[in-house]
């Protein structure tokens, strides 16, 4: 399952509750596209600004649409009470695997963040992914700590913000972690721009925004990578380098993604909780343009 292309999709919502007929329109095209893992409840899925309850009918609506493909639940709360609450709701829907980032208001401590992954790791039966995401959480992983940590039980994969793009560095980075983790653990990029080469590289698996929406053109790059052709998985990523550009200049993906989504029709507008807003105007025209001229799918 921590293995090959894991796409990550929108939970799209408004103001009045969930918008469940736009959300599994999503999550059918991810599995008639063959992704190997759907991840909802990341970042993309917008967990932070949802209820228990909504959050607990996300989840079995992703596992009732989702066939055989592997879904994986985030689990990520302010408070490990609620992390257990929603980690029970997951396997109690289904779900094949939990994803965790340490989310907090007041900034964690390392001891904090194993005290975290040490309480969930032994309350639950399904493999846990540790989601190691500084931009959001405000919390760096030391190498030590990735490597105490997968050393808990049920700990199976770590989602690691993007390497390098320098294939030698990259390599560098992701052998020096697996020298500190468990062999079963798996090491997952994320950050679509270094996709290619993490995976060329030896990451193995790709934990991937852009998916969401256009799980074609991510499956290329995914493919050509597992197949060892890494000069074409590079090709592939660095076609799209203008997509990436723009994920910068926007501050991130989410909102991108967002605009995405209501341009290609699969979610209704608006698809973000107040006070996010997905990209309007200016910004908005140029990514269609985008869309047109890169021939994402």
């Amino acid at each position: 399952m921590f293995s090959g292309l894991s796409a990550f999709p929108l939970t799209p919502m408004n103001e009045h509750g969930l918008d469940e007929a736009s959300f599994v329109r999503l999550v059918e095209r991810l599995v008639a596209a063959n992704v190997d893992s759907i991840g909802v409840l990341g970042s993309t899925g917008n967990y932070a600004y949802l209820t228990m309850a909504e959050r607990a009918r996300v989840v079995r609506l992703a596992v009732e649409h989702a066939g055989k493909i592997p879904v994986i639940v985030g689990v990520g709360a302010m408070r490990t009470r609620d992390v257990l609450a929603l980690a029970d709701d997951a396997q109690s829907a289904g779900a094949a695997g939990l994803l965790l980032p340490p989310m907090s208001y007041q900034i964690l401590s390392a001891d904090e963040v194993f005290g975290l992954y040490q309480t969930v790791a032994r309350a639950i039966s399904l493999p846990l992914c540790v989601y190691d995401n500084p931009r959001t959480t405000q919390f760096l992983f030391s190498d030590e700590l990735h490597g105490r940590v997968a050393r808990l039980p049920n700990v199976a994969s770590i989602k690691i913000p993007g390497t390098s793009k320098d294939p030698v560095e990259a390599k560098s980075r992701v052998e020096h972690l697996r020298a500190l983790i468990p062999s079963h653990v798996t090491i997952g990029v994320s950050g679509d721009v270094f996709a290619a080469t993490g995976l060329n590289v030896g990451c193995d698996v790709w934990y991937s925004v852009i998916a969401g929406v256009f799980p074609a053109t991510a499956l290329a790059i995914a493919r050509a990578a597992q197949a060892g052709n890494a000069q074409e998985a590079t090709r592939l990523s660095d076609r799209l380098q203008p997509l990436w550009d723009f994920f910068g200049e926007c501050g991130g993906s989410l909102r991108v993604v967002a605009a995405i989504a209501e341009l290609q029709g699969l979610v209704e507008q608006p698809c973000l909780p107040l006070p996010l807003k997905a990209l309007s105007g200016e910004w908005r025209q140029r990514l269609a343009n985008l869309i047109d001229e890169l021939g994402l799918s």
